[in-house]
């Protein structure tokens, strides 16, 4: 399966934030509803309202890993090789220089 992007990834956590905030408010609703079919419901509901915590928290988890994996590695860039970092800062510095100075 192909990596998901980050604008995929944010799109889907927050999808699954909308699931778990209905469903929860559909559980708070019908809580008083106490009939056979309403309750395999409402545990089916808790069931999956659980699962997607549980996938929306390993998808945070994985995405705040990746961006320390980036961090760290840019950081040790910069150690090691000083001179380019600042080259690159100067460069993008003057290209935002450029772009700002047409307005």
């Amino acid at each position: 399966m192909n990596e998901m992007t980050a604008a995929q990834r944010d799109k889907v956590m927050a999808d699954l934030r909308a699931v778990v905030t209905d469903t929860e408010q559909l559980l708070r609703l019908t809580a008083d509803q106490v009939s056979e079919s309403t309750a395999g419901l409402r545990e089916r509901l808790q069931e999956r309202l659980s699962q997607s915590k549980a996938t929306l928290l390993d998808l945070q988890a994985t995405a705040a890993e990746k961006a320390k994996a980036v961090g760290h590695a840019a950081d040790d860039y910069v150690h090691e090789k000083p001179w380019h970092a600042v080259g690159i800062g100067v460069g993008v510095g003057v290209l935002v220089g450029m772009l700002i100075g047409r307005r």
